[in-house]
Protein backbone atom coordinates (compact mmCIF):
# COMPACT_ATOMS: atom_id res chain seq x y z
CA UNK A 1 0.00 0.00 0.00
CA UNK A 2 3.11 2.66 0.75
CA UNK A 3 3.96 2.19 -2.74
CA UNK A 4 0.96 3.46 -4.45
CA UNK A 5 1.04 6.06 -2.02
CA UNK A 6 4.98 6.61 -3.33
CA UNK A 7 3.76 6.23 -6.82
CA UNK A 8 1.00 8.81 -6.55
CA UNK A 9 2.94 11.77 -4.73
CA UNK A 10 5.91 10.96 -7.97
CA UNK A 11 3.34 11.16 -11.03
CA UNK A 12 1.69 14.52 -9.23
CA UNK A 13 4.94 16.11 -8.87
CA UNK A 14 6.80 14.93 -12.31
CA UNK A 15 3.86 15.27 -14.25
CA UNK A 16 3.66 18.53 -14.50
CA UNK A 17 7.55 19.32 -15.44
CA UNK A 18 7.41 16.35 -18.49
CA UNK A 19 4.77 18.78 -20.12
CA UNK A 20 6.44 21.89 -19.21
CA UNK A 21 7.27 24.92 -21.42
CA UNK A 22 9.25 27.54 -20.78
CA UNK A 23 8.50 29.87 -24.09
CA UNK A 24 7.04 28.90 -27.28
CA UNK A 25 9.51 27.78 -30.44
CA UNK A 26 8.01 29.74 -32.60
CA UNK A 27 5.48 32.55 -32.07
CA UNK A 28 3.45 33.38 -35.74
CA UNK A 29 1.06 36.19 -35.77
CA UNK A 30 -0.85 38.22 -38.50
CA UNK A 31 -2.02 36.15 -42.48
CA UNK A 32 0.56 33.72 -43.90
CA UNK A 33 0.38 36.31 -47.28
CA UNK A 34 3.48 38.27 -49.04
CA UNK A 35 3.08 40.55 -52.11
CA UNK A 36 5.64 42.07 -54.20
CA UNK A 37 6.75 43.52 -57.35
CA UNK A 38 9.82 44.26 -59.86
CA UNK A 39 10.83 45.35 -63.16
CA UNK A 40 11.30 42.20 -65.33
CA UNK A 41 13.66 41.83 -68.55
CA UNK A 42 12.72 39.04 -70.80
CA UNK A 43 13.60 37.61 -74.28
CA UNK A 44 10.31 37.71 -76.35
CA UNK A 45 10.99 34.52 -78.79
CA UNK A 46 10.01 36.41 -81.72
CA UNK A 47 13.07 36.28 -83.48
CA UNK A 48 17.20 36.41 -82.35
CA UNK A 49 17.95 39.27 -79.76
CA UNK A 50 14.84 40.71 -78.68
CA UNK A 51 13.98 41.47 -75.58
CA UNK A 52 12.00 43.70 -73.79
CA UNK A 53 11.16 45.42 -70.08
CA UNK A 54 7.87 45.44 -67.97
CA UNK A 55 6.66 44.93 -64.28
CA UNK A 56 5.72 42.16 -62.58
CA UNK A 57 3.47 41.68 -59.50
CA UNK A 58 2.93 38.63 -57.18
CA UNK A 59 1.26 37.30 -53.97
CA UNK A 60 1.92 34.41 -51.98
CA UNK A 61 -0.07 32.73 -49.84
CA UNK A 62 2.09 29.95 -47.54
CA UNK A 63 0.09 26.95 -46.43
CA UNK A 64 2.46 24.58 -44.54
CA UNK A 65 6.44 23.68 -44.41
CA UNK A 66 7.05 25.75 -47.51
CA UNK A 67 4.65 24.68 -49.68
CA UNK A 68 2.19 27.74 -51.03
CA UNK A 69 -0.05 29.35 -54.17
CA UNK A 70 1.20 32.24 -56.08
CA UNK A 71 -0.50 34.58 -58.57
CA UNK A 72 0.98 36.28 -60.85
CA UNK A 73 0.67 39.13 -63.17
CA UNK A 74 3.61 40.30 -65.78
CA UNK A 75 3.64 42.66 -68.72
CA UNK A 76 6.41 43.30 -70.71
CA UNK A 77 5.77 47.08 -72.92
CA UNK A 78 8.49 48.76 -72.76
CA UNK A 79 12.17 49.38 -75.06
CA UNK A 80 10.36 48.01 -78.12
CA UNK A 81 12.54 46.38 -80.98
CA UNK A 82 12.21 48.74 -83.50
CA UNK A 83 10.30 46.24 -86.17
CA UNK A 84 8.37 45.21 -83.44
CA UNK A 85 6.08 48.13 -83.50
CA UNK A 86 2.78 46.50 -82.06
CA UNK A 87 4.45 44.03 -79.32
CA UNK A 88 3.15 43.43 -75.98
CA UNK A 89 2.56 40.36 -73.71
CA UNK A 90 0.58 40.27 -70.70
CA UNK A 91 0.37 37.24 -68.26
CA UNK A 92 -1.78 36.10 -65.09
CA UNK A 93 -0.94 33.11 -63.66
CA UNK A 94 -1.30 30.97 -60.54
CA UNK A 95 -0.01 27.89 -59.28
CA UNK A 96 2.05 25.95 -56.90
CA UNK A 97 5.33 27.80 -54.77
CA UNK A 98 7.47 25.74 -52.58
CA UNK A 99 10.14 27.90 -50.51
CA UNK A 100 13.54 25.85 -49.17
CA UNK A 101 14.89 26.84 -45.61
CA UNK A 102 17.39 29.54 -45.83
CA UNK A 103 20.73 28.49 -46.86
CA UNK A 104 23.88 30.23 -46.82
CA UNK A 105 23.82 33.92 -45.54
CA UNK A 106 19.63 33.65 -45.76
CA UNK A 107 19.17 33.08 -49.34
CA UNK A 108 15.85 31.18 -49.31
CA UNK A 109 15.49 29.64 -53.10
CA UNK A 110 12.23 28.76 -54.15
CA UNK A 111 10.50 26.91 -57.01
CA UNK A 112 7.36 27.67 -58.72
CA UNK A 113 5.03 25.82 -61.43
CA UNK A 114 2.09 28.09 -62.44
CA UNK A 115 -0.79 28.24 -65.21
CA UNK A 116 -2.64 31.18 -66.51
CA UNK A 117 -3.28 33.34 -69.38
CA UNK A 118 -1.32 35.06 -72.13
CA UNK A 119 -2.17 38.08 -73.87
CA UNK A 120 -0.20 38.95 -77.01
CA UNK A 121 -0.06 41.88 -79.13
CA UNK A 122 2.18 41.53 -82.18
CA UNK A 123 3.01 42.47 -86.19
CA UNK A 124 1.32 41.36 -88.48
CA UNK A 125 0.13 41.80 -92.74
CA UNK A 126 -3.82 41.71 -91.36
CA UNK A 127 -4.56 44.29 -89.95
CA UNK A 128 -7.68 43.09 -88.44
CA UNK A 129 -5.29 40.32 -86.59
CA UNK A 130 -2.90 41.99 -84.60
CA UNK A 131 -4.00 40.30 -80.78
CA UNK A 132 -4.62 36.81 -79.26
CA UNK A 133 -4.74 34.80 -76.13
CA UNK A 134 -3.00 31.60 -75.35
CA UNK A 135 -2.74 29.26 -72.39
CA UNK A 136 0.52 29.32 -70.68
CA UNK A 137 2.35 27.34 -68.85
CA UNK A 138 5.71 28.94 -66.49
CA UNK A 139 7.97 27.09 -64.53
CA UNK A 140 10.57 29.08 -62.62
CA UNK A 141 12.66 29.73 -59.33
CA UNK A 142 14.69 31.88 -57.07
CA UNK A 143 15.64 33.40 -54.36
CA UNK A 144 15.01 35.97 -51.66
CA UNK A 145 17.05 37.63 -48.58
CA UNK A 146 16.09 40.06 -46.32
CA UNK A 147 16.48 43.41 -46.64
CA UNK A 148 14.92 44.98 -43.82
CA UNK A 149 12.21 43.62 -41.32
CA UNK A 150 9.24 42.20 -43.63
CA UNK A 151 10.91 42.93 -46.84
CA UNK A 152 12.78 40.71 -49.07
CA UNK A 153 15.03 41.48 -52.11
CA UNK A 154 14.01 38.40 -54.66
CA UNK A 155 15.43 37.45 -57.78
CA UNK A 156 13.19 35.67 -60.18
CA UNK A 157 13.82 33.46 -63.58
CA UNK A 158 10.82 32.18 -65.37
CA UNK A 159 10.11 30.01 -68.54
CA UNK A 160 7.07 30.12 -70.60
CA UNK A 161 4.71 27.99 -72.92
CA UNK A 162 2.62 29.66 -74.98
CA UNK A 163 1.54 26.25 -76.71
CA UNK A 164 -0.30 26.57 -80.56
CA UNK A 165 1.07 29.46 -81.33
CA UNK A 166 -0.13 30.51 -84.75
CA UNK A 167 -0.36 26.96 -85.76
CA UNK A 168 2.00 23.83 -84.26
CA UNK A 169 4.29 26.43 -82.41
CA UNK A 170 5.21 27.08 -78.91
CA UNK A 171 6.36 30.15 -77.76
CA UNK A 172 8.88 30.39 -75.32
CA UNK A 173 9.01 33.97 -73.49
CA UNK A 174 11.67 33.79 -70.52
CA UNK A 175 13.35 35.95 -68.67
CA UNK A 176 14.33 37.58 -64.99
CA UNK A 177 12.15 39.63 -62.81
CA UNK A 178 13.73 41.79 -59.63
CA UNK A 179 12.20 43.16 -56.93
CA UNK A 180 10.66 43.22 -53.69
CA UNK A 181 8.66 41.34 -51.49
CA UNK A 182 6.52 42.33 -48.21
CA UNK A 183 5.53 39.44 -45.86
CA UNK A 184 2.20 40.24 -44.09
CA UNK A 185 3.04 37.28 -41.66
CA UNK A 186 5.84 37.97 -38.61
CA UNK A 187 7.42 34.60 -37.76
CA UNK A 188 9.64 35.29 -34.39
CA UNK A 189 11.89 32.68 -33.42
CA UNK A 190 13.17 32.24 -29.35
Amino acid sequence: MPWRILLAVLVTFITPAVFAQVAPAVDVRGIPLSVGAGVSDYSLDYGPGRRMIGISGWADYDLFHGLGIEAEGTTIFADKPESLDRMRQDTIKGGAIYKFHPLFLGVRPYAKSLIGLGSIDFPSRDPNYTHDTYTVIAFGGGAEVRAWRKVFVRGDYEYQFWKDYHGPHTLNPNGFTVGATYYFRGVHRH
